[in-house]
């Protein structure tokens, strides 16, 4: 698929992702799954997160708020690392976690925060 919003949701989810995991779901897809990581590259990334009328840091907000409200933790822990790359501070980070607790209930709240600790831990060991 070489369409012109692919192109843009391409570098989007790159930027926000990494390239090294874009690139590893890409070149896992098979006859089974490609047509599915086609479009979510398009219309997910190509058609959301490259809209500018909100900004990255907005969208990776709204989305851990979701996410984590809908219980995908694994979902969850690649987008608080897009939250980083995208500019969000830990102190935004907690913050966001605290609307989290009291919107989608203090059993998410814990589970994110579990998250996050391991996220920032394994940051500091990297340096």
């Amino acid at each position: 698929m070489t369409t012109e919003r692919f192109e843009r949701g391409l570098a989007a989810r790159k930027a926000v992702l990494g390239d090294a995991y874009v690139e590893a779901n890409l070149a896992a897809a098979d006859d089974f799954n490609r047509e599915f990581q086609e479009v979510v590259t398009e219309f997910c990334w190509g058609f959301g997160w490259a809209d500018e009328t909100l900004t990255r840091r907005e969208r990776s907000m709204i989305n851990l708020g979701m996410i984590a409200a809908l219980g995908r933790m694994h979902e969850w822990e690649l987008h608080f690392r897009g939250a980083m790359t995208n500019g969000l501070t830990r102190d935004e980070l907690r913050s966001v976690l605290h609307q989290i607790t009291i919107y989608a209930g203090v059993p998410a709240g814990v589970e994110c925060f579990r998250i996050a600790r391991k996220v920032f831990a394994e940051m500091d060991a990297s340096g």
